[in-house]
């Protein structure tokens, strides 16, 4: 875009040259050469980093703030090179380019689709994959990491390359209406539901609530366009219910032979399996036909999030062999199950980005199918549960009990008297070292919510010699 066009699209003035741009940034250390800088007041004002932002090359700034109140903006040398655009709020200028940028893609001669992608659990992985999978065949921009909120989806569309074909979003949701303002912006085409589980529940209250928030997105479809849910979720199934397009259903359930009568899945696997290093394989059913598939995303748990991008692919055209192609090179976000061996042979799966109940017990069962004589799980707590948090943390590690994993909690005490704990991380580090070096023989799950922050106890052991 131009600096003008920006001007327009948010009702910002500009000041300065009418410069070229491409992209842009609220992180002024990511930010790449010839993008806009928009500074974010939150419990940082973003104005404070506007001259790191110059000085890596950022050829305009958005600003709240009048120029001469920026005291970077009057040693900037060459301001002849530079533009300032400036608004009342840039978060809500940010939201405005977004829409712009959806609009612009639109009229693209090859654009086919935009996908929204939502649900408690399963959202990046989903999206992650899917990139992969339409990468194959059209040019895709997808979400970064889980640049998921009022944020991040009008920078994944800002930042969608010329000539895009299918933009992925994924949308996340704190409360009712977030995913419905999220499609005022991205305007799906193809809405992917993963699932509804005990997520959040402190700030949805119920399942319902939660479902009704997800729900946002199946409301907002055309009526030419698609929604892909989960049949093996009922508060997902019944979304199809709600809106006016096609509805296409994914089953992660192993099935023997085809399903049938209403509501049964269009998309569903048989033959399950899984490897020594947790990749799963199975048979892949569709209307499209049928493929052999094997995920490059451990964990059984994923071939559902798998049949979840293969629905939306292929209702935006990929080919069936294509799908099978893509799901197997598909890299996820970081400190998703992620196997790695440490120097002493101990075995130590960071599954460390976030947790819930539903999560959490997945990747304990993947823990336990490894194959090492002890298993042991480095677990945080999982957070906004509410009034549930207590209950849902002892049947975790009821379950831990159950599969003979021993479980370290670091500041969880809500795991009870199954667990051993631990104030802190390297607290935890003491314990797991208390009997020698961990070797060959153990296999160790470190998973928490993001407040943990134990992918540091994962790396922690991954360094050890």
């Amino acid at each position: 875009m131009w600096a003008h066009e920006v001007a327009e699209a948010c009702g910002g003035r500009l000041v300065g040259p009418d410069v070229s741009i491409d992209g842009a940034s609220i992180d002024s250390r990511e930010l790449v050469d010839g993008s806009l800088f928009v500074p974010i007041i939150d419990t940082r004002d973003g104005h404070d980093f506007i001259e790191g932002a110059l000085g890596r090359g950022a050829a305009a700034i958005l600003t709240s703030r009048p120029l001469d109140a920026i005291p970077a903006w009057s040693q900037v040398e060459r301001l002849d090179a530079i533009a300032a655009v400036v608004v009342d709020d840039t978060a809500e200028a940010l939201v405005a380019l977004g829409r712009s940028a959806r609009d612009r893609l639109a009229a693209e001669p090859g654009f086919r689709a935009a996908v929204g992608i939502t649900g408690s659990v399963g959202k990046t992985t989903t999206k992650d994959q899917l990139a992969a999978v339409l990468s194959t065949t059209f040019r895709t921009a997808a979400s970064l990491r889980s640049f998921n909120n009022e944020l991040g989806v009008p920078l994944t569309l800002i930042n969608a390359p010329s000539g895009t074909e299918v933009a992925v979003v994924e949308m996340g949701a704190r409360g009712r209406g977030h995913i419905a303002s999220l499609c005022r912006i991205a305007r799906p085409t193809i809405g992917v539901v993963t699932s509804v589980e005990r997520m959040h529940t402190e700030l949805f209250g119920t399942l319902a609530e939660a479902a009704a928030a997800k729900a946002e997105l199946v409301e907002t479809l055309p009526a030419d366009g698609t929604a892909v849910l989960n049949a093996d979720r009922d508060l997902v199934a019944a979304m199809a219910d709600r809106t006016e397009a096609r509805v296409l259903r994914f089953s992660a359930t192993d099935r023997g032979r085809p399903p049938s009568g209403d509501g049964s899945p269009d998309i569903w696997a048989s033959g399950i399996s899984v490897d020594a290093e947790l990749y799963p394989t199975f048979t892949m059913h569709t209307p499209w036909g049928n493929t052999d598939a094997r995920l490059a995303v451990r964990g059984a748990h994923n071939v559902g999030n798998a049949l979840a991008a293969a629905g939306a692919a292929l209702v935006a055209g990929v080919t069936i062999d294509n799908v099978a192609a893509g799901l197997g090179q598909a890299q996820v976000s970081a400190w998703r199950m992620d196997l790695r061996t440490s120097p002493t042979g101990a075995r130590v799966l960071n599954d460390a980005y976030n947790a819930g109940p539903t999560s959490m017990a997945a990747a304990l069962r993947a823990l336990v199918s490894l194959d090492a004589a002890r298993s042991i799980a480095v677990l945080g707590q999982m957070a906004e549960l509410g009034v549930d948090g207590p209950e849902v943390h002892r049947s975790i590690a009821d379950l831990a009990h159950e599969l003979g994993v021993r479980v370290v909690a670091v500041g969880a005490p809500a795991y009870g008297p199954r667990a051993e704990h631990v104030a802190d991380r390297d607290a935890a580090l003491v314990l797991l070292h208390a009997d020698g070096a961990l070797g060959a023989d153990d296999a160790i799950l470190v998973k928490g919510s993001r407040v943990a922050g134990l992918e540091q106890v994962a790396a922690a052991l991954l360094a050890e010699t």
